[in-house]
């Protein structure tokens, strides 16, 4: 019996030895993790001031446009116009386009001389149409060390009708578009579109590719 009290007492000493040790060792811990932040090197930066671009807020947009479209049969002629746009969300928006232009003649016509299949009163080609776009991959470009400016690769379908020689025709249209934003409140239009209709003018029915490219001015209001 003896020697179990005296294990006991052993025991209990040697508890009430490590409690009274742990507030030092603390103050130990304590210390070296103040002499640790001390030898801690901050780096000196130099920080930059940035300065966000704003982009005004208006969803709609509206400008002109001026280039060049093929005319299946009739060739390639200048094409000029306006377009009206309503960003209806970040990604999707709707356009209403009106252009014009005058065919050429076609390769018939400059073989046999003095026939022609219209006459010039009749060339004046007129389009309108209602499109929806979505922006497929919204960017930035960088020009310089110091000028960022936000761009839009975008893709655009749309129904409409043409109106040529005295006649009507349901179109659809399809094409890409790159958007560029020149400033807060004016962009930069690089578009590529082909209208599709069919017409028998020539004594066949088909269905005719007209290819259209285009570079444009649109505000923001």
């Amino acid at each position: 019996m003896d020697t179990r009290n005296q294990y006991l007492l052993l025991k209990t000493a040697a508890a009430f030895f490590c409690l009274a040790m742990l507030p030092m060792a603390a103050d130990a811990q304590e210390q070296n993790d103040d002499r640790g932040l001390d030898q801690i090197v901050l780096p000196d930066l130099e920080r930059r001031t940035i300065k966000e671009s704003d982009i005004d807020s208006e969803n709609f947009e509206i400008g002109g446009f001026a280039g060049f479209m093929n005319v299946e049969d009739f060739g390639t002629n200048p094409v000029y116009g306006i377009r009206a746009a309503y960003h209806a969300t970040e990604d999707f928006f709707l356009e209403a386009t009106l252009g014009t232009t005058e065919l050429g003649t076609t390769s018939f016509e400059d073989l046999s001389g003095n026939v022609q299949i219209l006459p010039d009163g009749q060339r004046d080609l007129t389009y309108y149409n209602l499109s929806v776009g979505y922006n497929l991959f919204p960017g930035e470009v960088f020009l310089g060390k110091g000028h960022a400016f936000n761009t839009n690769l975008y893709l655009i379908a749309g129904a409409g009708n043409t109106d040529f020689a005295d006649s009507s025709h349901f179109t659809y249209s399809l094409g890409v578009g790159y958007r560029f934003y020149a400033t807060d409140w004016l962009s930069v239009h690089l578009d590529m579109r082909d209208h599709v209709f069919n017409s028998d003018l020539l004594g066949e029915d088909k269905t005719l590719n007209n290819l259209e490219f285009t570079l444009g001015l649109t505000a923001f209001f």
